[in-house]
């Protein structure tokens, strides 16, 4: 079982991913998108992707920044924050003008 732990100012981000097959995490602070192939997650260590197949969010726990995946986990994929910020304020200045 992979267990890696980050601490950061905001709270602790933490993942184990145990098997490839389901994977529990700490220090999400929103779901931005899911599919049977990819969970968008923003966490307290910036945007990530999982990637795989059968993906299945199990548990969810937004209030303790808390989610379980099951599936078939592919890859992790972390990006910062700011990058996908910008793209959507930009898009909705767009929309309300």
């Amino acid at each position: 079982m992979e267990d890696i732990t980050t601490n950061v100012r905001i709270g602790q981000h933490r993942m184990v991913l145990d098997g490839r097959k389901s994977c529990r995490l700490q220090g999400v602070k929103d779901v931005l998108a899911f599919d049977a192939n990819a969970v968008v997650l923003e966490t307290v260590e910036g945007m990530l992707t999982i990637s795989g197949s059968e993906l299945h969010v199990s548990r969810l726990t937004l209030d303790k920044g808390e989610i379980d995946v099951d599936g078939r986990v592919d890859s992790f994929i972390y990006t910062e924050n700011t990058s996908l910020g910008k793209k959507g304020a930009g898009l909705l200045a767009r929309m309300f003008r």
